[in-house]
Order: C-alpha cells, then structure tokens, then sequence
C-alpha cells in the first residue's frame, strides 16, 4: 500500500511538472489547483506560466439557474465588484506566482442584542462562490473557482489580548477545577455547560450534550447525613438531633491539592502542522524506547499502523512482531525496501552504553519464491515474463540484549527472482525478534495478576546438563477461521484471559480415508495435539521461568485405552473432532484497588465422534469416487470459571435470626444512635470527633452537678 501512495505521489508531481513545463514553453498561464474549498480565512493557490504583464481579480458567482453553470471569468475593470476578501500575489519563481485571498472580516458569533455589523448572525458565517481571474487587458487567461463555506468561532467579541495569567486559588478553602472541561482561554469550549466564556446563543447550540459527570462540573450529590439533604416531608422525627451541618461547598478533596501561586499560561493548541523534533538521544534504552543509530537517526523496519503498512516505522526496544506486507508490483523495483544491497543494512547501532554495533546482514536465496508471489495476470510462459532479480522477500532481524544495551543485532536478508507479467502481488516478510542469551524476549500478561485479553501462558519444562531445569514460554492455542478454513492451511491463535471462545476448521476425508480408520484418528489427534503443546500454564501474567510454585501442571482428560473401538464400511469411531480447554481462575486479592486474578486449574479435555460417508443425497460424488473428498469439521473451545472467594467472616445463628440490630434491614439503626462518635462518621478524623463527643459529655456531667436539680436534690438530702 506504501507503494501504491508512493507510485500516486509521483503522478501527481509529473502532472504538476507537465503543466508547469507546458505554461513555459507555450506561453499559457494555469491554476494549480483550478478548483479549491476554504474552511478558513485564508487559501491560496499558484498560478504557473509567464504572468508579468497579468492582472487579478475576484468576485462572487453563483451558478445559472437554469444550466447550472457559472458564467465565463471576466475581465471588465468597469464592473469590478467590491469583496470582502483581499487578494494578494507573491512571485516564487520565474514563471510561478503564489495568489492569496484573505478574509477581511471577523469570525466571531454575534452576542445578544449586539449591534457590530461585523460579527456573524450565524454559525455559518461565509457562504459563497469566488472566481478569480488573470487577465491580459480584457482578455482572461485562466480563472480559479474557489467554494468557501467557513463557520464561526466560538469566541467572545471583548476577547482582546488581555494579561496572560492565571490566578489560582487556595485549594484548601475553594476547589481547584470547578469546571475541568473549560481548557480554552477567555474561549468557549463547546459541551462545556459550565464555561464562563460561553454566551446564551453558545449554549444553545449544544445545551441538550452537555458533558456529564466531575468533568462537566457536575459534582456528586451531597452525603446522606447533611442536613440540607433531608425535606420536611421525608425526615424522621430524629433527623435533626444527628445530621451534620457542613458548608454545601465542602467536598471531600479540599485539601489535597498543591497550593499554587499565579502562574502564566502557554498557548493552547493550533490547527497547524506541528513540528517534529529530532530524536533525543538516550543513554539507555528502556521497553518501548526507539533503536537509534550512532548518527541518531531511528533504526526502521517496515511494520503494520492501524492496518497499513509503513516503510519507515521505527523499531522498539524489546517489542517483538512479525508482519507480511502486500505490494502490487507492476515494474520491477528500483528502492527500498523490495530493492536493497547488503551494505544498506551494515549501518552502526548505538548499544545504549555509549558504544555500538554493526548490524551482521546474511543474505539467503529463496529457492521457491512461488509462495510469495500472486500472479494476477493468470499463467504466462518464460518467455513473455520479465524476470526481476534480488527482490527482496524477508527481513528477520534478531536483536541481542543484556539488561538495558543491546550486544549485537543479526539480520537475515531473503531475496528472489520474481517474475513480472503485467502485475503480480508480492508478500514480504518482516520482522524482528529481542533475544536475552538464547530466550526470546516474551511480553507479560499482567503484574502480578492476569488482565482480562492478555493471552495465557503456557510452558514446557527444558532440562539442562547439570540436571537443572527452567520452564520454556509458549502459547495456548485455538484454531483460527482465516482463508479457506483447511486445517492444513489455517492458522492458530492464543487463547485470551477471560474471554470465552469456540473455532474449527475443515479436514478434507474421502471414502478411501475412512477404511484406514486408525491412521485417520492419529491424523486428527496429532492436528488438536498441535493446539497445545504446553504441559504447565502459568498461574500469574509474569512468571519466573526458574520458580516452580509460578506454574501449575495441565491435566489431560486421556481416552480410555480399555475401551474397544469397532469400526464399520465407510465409518470411524472415536474421532477427536472437538478438545475442550477448561480454566478455573480466582482474584487473590487487590494492589491499588485492582484486583489480581490467577489461574488455578486449567484441564484439556476431547470429545469423540464418528465420521461415516453418508449418500443419502445431495452430492454423492464421494460416494462413487473414492478419491473424492468432503469437508468435515475440527472444532476447538476455551471455557473460564470464576472461583467465588468468601472473604466474610460466617454469621452467627444470632446474626441470622436476630435483625434488630441489622441498620440495612431496618429503619431504625441503633448502632447508630451517637452517628458523630462512631465509624460510620467521615466528616473528621475519629479522634477530633472522640475528643469533641467527651468535652460534650463533661458538660453535661457539670451542668448536671453544679444546676437546679442537683441543689434540690442535696436539700432534701440535708432535711432528713
């Protein structure tokens, strides 16, 4: 596809070629573009060909009503029309001159009752057709067709350069972001409801989305024990004696922020193109930083983006891919990366130590290049084919890494002899793989715990000489439904965490398959044996390949070797077609509020059918001949089971009969009597409100020696 881009690129810049050779040599002067739409205030095109002794001009056109048609450009000083755009010329060539038309005009949405003839009554400010003109005397030349259709800016009329600064105020009293969604300065920000900048005729326009939630400055409702949360109609009775009063501006992140002072502000974002800074050299490399070469420039592979694939996309350190590219070649290539030379892959890499290495380029000559080449043209003899040589077909790039520099980097170069008749799609392949010693660099699938779509790891153990082993990764497979669905020909894909999945694929079997039922039950049992090779699965996403505890055996639901399979004409039983993968998983608790989930069983089961040659109808050509083959089905699946952890203690026999005391099945809670002593109170810290709830009690104890009742109280005591 980068190809095609590339091939339509250079069109386009010999057709720009060709006029601008065309106007040199006779005379003629063209719009390049003849026809433009502006959504801005300012557009501009070149006008190509000697036009020293031209004049421009621009109005307004609408076309015919009855043709259709706009009129012919013309040149009539006399009848020259006022616009309100303003038309400038620049000479950037002999025979080039740049035409710029430029807005003179605002863009900004009347206010209410504003009277400014200049400001526009509609969100859809400037709707019009221009022509401009180059003309000789009155005689036009070439002419330039120009649909503007430009909207109004969101921009208040008194929004002047004002000073550029940001008061920030006291978080602790008054909260940083009463409005999040405002990001614009002195601008309206649209579905922003809570934007001061934003006039009545604004909100209009989008009053009924705006944006819901804290970033639409709709904060969460007010805690149950306010006061002010509670009507009369719908309080208890002893409502008012344990609420809380507490500000309504009061929330519970005051407090939390950095106290700024008064800071300046950068410019917001434009629409125009930003600018790529160069790379920025790094002393080690990190997962996912970009390779650079010891002239820092990225180190590129052609690999896939959203589908597409790209020449130059920089490779990443400790990321693994493998992608094929599909090019329609109809010439030979002539430049990377089809056509290359050995000595364009020698280049010096930085090691990420301060030193580098050279890249080690293998060349290999494929010797059936078929596999990889498509002919669209159908067959073509020897002769009428041209043959293009050193295309190349792969490059499998091995990088070699300790800690964090990589020790060397190997390159094996796949090229072939292609042949061209009329057009032909060329597969290539490329990638590149990170190697520690001799083990392939493997993504996790979590940390600690497994993510949900991450795939399952499985391992095989890997004896060494000293009697010592470690677990080798590999992959958990399904069968995947891709081209014309043959299990010899179709690929296989992981099984993802907790994401339930069902495929197959088709086995062709014909009539002289099914009287050799034993060599057809190994074929079908090598092809599902082949899904998974792994004996242990990890029990979280980043095992250790040396710890044991790290992974768990898989069981295999073998057949029952006792069991007596009797074959009839024209029918196998005891065929594998289905292997069921069962996993048992659990969360093991929480890190940040995450929870980490495990795996703690995983079992491969099968599920026997028989095969037999049915001729009851349809197509009975299997029947007849024994050659003749029909596709039969090859199905896989994986099944997740959540573990329910109890983390509760069990109730009583008290706490399951006896619920006077249960606050969620009653309305009256008793426990919480003295709300502002106990846990259930968040307004304060436990001890502030202990230390408050006591001083209380000692003045009611006080109050209650020292008053009226307790004098009377001591009189009578004294008269007996």
């Amino acid at each position: 596809m980068a190809n095609v881009l590339r091939v339509s690129t250079s069109h386009q810049l010999l057709c720009v070629f060709m006029l601008f050779t065309l106007a040199h040599t006779r005379n003629v002067v063209v719009f390049q573009p003849s026809y433009l739409t502006a959504s801005g205030p300012v557009v501009s095109a070149l006008l190509l060909g000697n036009s020293s002794d031209m004049s421009l001009s621009v109005r307004t056109v609408s076309p015919s009503n009855t043709t259709g048609s706009i009129g012919p450009p013309s040149c009539n000083a006399c009848n020259a029309e006022v616009t309100q755009w303003v038309l400038t010329r620049e000479q950037v060539g002999k025979t080039a001159v740049q035409v710029q038309l430029s807005l003179e005009r605002s863009l900004h949405l009347c206010g209410e009752n504003e009277t400014d003839p200049d400001c526009c009554s509609n969100p859809l400010c400037v709707l019009e057709t221009l022509q401009v003109s180059a003309c000789v005397g009155d005689t036009p030349q070439a002419s330039l067709l120009i649909q503007a259709k430009i909207h109004a800016l969101l921009v208040p009329a008194n929004a002047g350069p004002a000073d550029n600064k940001t008061s920030i105020p006291n978080q602790v009293y008054q909260p940083l972001g009463p409005c999040p969604c405002d990001l614009t300065f002195r601008a309206c920000d649209v579905r922003c409801c809570c934007d001061k900048d934003c006039s009545k005729e604004d909100l209009t326009l989008f009053a009924s989305h705006c944006l819901a939630g804290p970033f639409g400055g709709q904060v969460s409702p007010p805690p149950d024990y306010q006061c002010s949360v509670q009507s009369a109609e719908n309080s208890p009775d002893w409502f008012p004696f344990l609420c809380v009063h507490s500000p309504p501006k009061n929330n519970p992140f005051l407090g939390l922020f950095y106290q700024g002072n008064v800071v300046k502000s950068e410019p917001g974002p434009t629409f125009q193109r930003p600018v790529l800074s160069a790379p920025v050299s790094v002393n080690v490399y990190v997962e996912g930083s970009p390779i650079l070469s010891l002239n820092d420039q990225y180190l590129t592979i052609p690999q896939k983006l959203f589908g597409q694939c790209v020449n130059n996309a920089p490779v990443a350190f400790l990321k693994n891919f493998k992608v094929e590219c599909v090019t329609r070649l109809r010439t030979c290539p002539t430049e990377p990366p089809l056509q290359t030379l050995p000595g364009d892959f020698r280049i010096e890499v930085k090691n990420g130590e301060g030193g580098d290495v050279i890249v080690e380029v293998t060349d290999e000559v494929a010797t059936d290049p078929s596999q990889s080449i498509l002919s669209t043209n159908g067959a073509a003899t020897s002769a009428e084919s041209l043959w293009c040589e050193n295309v190349t077909l792969a490059l499998d790039y091995q990088f070699y890494w300790k800690e964090n520099s990589i020790t060397n980097i190997t390159l094996i170069r796949t090229v072939g002899t292609v042949p061209l008749n009329g057009s032909v799609v060329l597969t290539t392949r490329y990638s590149a793989v990170f190697l520690n010693g001799d083990f392939m660099s493997e993504p996790n699938s979590g940390n600690p715990g497994y993510q949900v779509g991450r795939p399952v790891i499985g391992g095989i153990m890997d004896i060494f000489d000293n009697n010592t082993g470690s677990i080798q990764r590999t992959s958990i497979n399904l069968w995947k439904s891709v081209g014309d669905g043959h299990c010899f020909n179709i690929e296989k894909k992981p099984v993802l965490f907790g994401e339930n999945s069902t495929s197959g694929c088709l086995l062709p079997v014909s009539r002289q398959n099914l009287t050799q039922c034993d060599l057809l039950r190994e074929t079908v049992a090598s092809l599902q044996a082949a899904l998974t090779t792994a004996t242990y699965v990890a029990r979280t996403g980043n095992p250790d390949p040396l710890t044991g505890t790290d992974w768990i055996n898989i069981s295999f639901v073998m057949l029952n070797s006792s069991t007596t399979i009797e074959d009839a004409t024209s029918s196998c039983y005891g065929i594998q077609s289905h292997q069921h993968i069962h996993v048992w998983s659990l969360i093991d608790g929480t890190i940040e509020g995450r929870p980490q989930r495990e795996i703690r069983a995983l079992q491969v089961s099968y599920s026997m059918s028989t095969w037999s040659l049915d001729c009851g109808g349809g197509d009975i050509s299997p029947c007849l001949d024994p050659q003749e083959t029909w596709l039969l089905p090859i199905t896989s699946s994986v099944t997740f089971t959540d573990i329910p952890v109890n983390t509760e203690p069990p109730k009583t026999r008290f706490q399951i009969n006896f619920t006077e005391y249960d606050c969620n099945r009653n309305d009256v809670c008793w426990p919480e009597l003295a709300f502002p002593l106990t846990r259930y109170y968040t307004g304060e810290p436990y001890s502030q409100s202990l230390a408050k709830g006591l001083i209380l009690v000692f003045f009611f104890i006080a109050a209650s020696i020292l008053g009226n009742p307790w004098r009377q109280i001591r009189q009578a005591w004294n008269a007996l």
